[in-house]
């Protein structure tokens, strides 16, 4: 039987989603606790991969277990009260058998977290991205709009150490929301590379705060300007939700 996850963390107590030799990802959380359920090792397939410091309210994931393990209404409660209290499985359903986290999604929204205000009150330690300087809001604007659409974002994105992946990426939407000194800035996309997302986000900031140019950002979607080595911090960073 496959089973649907919806699964939120908090990601400073984890090394990421990924399952790591030391057992500290949210991956290695989860099948321990299927295998204590299952009697059996099974494993648990993500969506993506969200680094070491990164949140999630809605990632998505599936498994296969036994069919006759347990009832359809107690693996919920069941695989939560295995788990560590900084991840919880928010939803559980059975899925399709050709269901697959990763390869049946079409996009995901990710959201950035920005405290834009001389003092961040400290309960938003690991939350957001404390920025205590003045920001242009038209800029701002005018660089999330250079972000959208379909680009190759090869300046934006951290060279992982597999083999390199095409760079072009669409991004559907960039959305800004403020409330206050309360800044969130959404993305929505069909994929995103490896900081991709954070290093967007410096770069609009940046921008914002007088330090780039609007033209340097438009050269490095161009490939004719250097690559960015600014990335915003991982705590303000929450995937959202995986879109199907």
């Amino acid at each position: 039987m496959r089973l649907r996850l919806t699964v939120a963390y908090d990601g400073t107590q984890f090394s990421g989603w990924q399952s790591q030799a030391h057992g500290r990802a949210v991956q290695d959380a989860l099948e321990s606790a299927f295998r204590l359920l299952c009697g059996e090792r099974v494993v648990v397939h993500g969506a993506g991969r969200t680094d070491s410091g990164v949140h999630a309210e809605g990632q998505s994931a599936h498994v296969d277990v036994p069919d006759d393990r347990l009832p359809d209404d107690a693996w919920l409660p069941a695989i939560n009260a295995h788990i560590p209290p900084g991840v919880r499985v928010m939803r559980l359903k059975k899925a399709a058998p050709d269901f697959h986290a990763r390869f049946s999604a079409r996009g995901k929204i990710y959201r950035y977290s920005i405290w834009n205000g001389p003092v961040m009150p400290p309960l938003l330690i690991n939350r957001v991205w404390h920025v205590p300087g003045k920001l242009d809001a038209g800029l701002l604007r005018s660089a999330c709009e250079a972000f959208t659409g379909r680009h190759d974002f090869a300046a934006f994105c951290a060279r992982g150490s597999k083999a390199p992946e095409p760079t072009t990426r669409t991004v559907s939407a960039i959305r800004l929301a403020r409330k206050g000194p309360a800044l969130a800035i959404a993305f929505e996309g069909e994929g995103f590379l490896y900081k991709m997302v954070r290093m967007l986000v410096a770069s609009a900031i940046r921008c914002a705060s007088g330090r780039i140019s609007h033209d340097e950002i438009r050269l490095r979607l161009e490939n004719a300007g250097p690559r960015t080595n600014h990335v915003a911090p991982a705590g303000g960073l929450c995937l959202v939700r995986v879109l199907y």
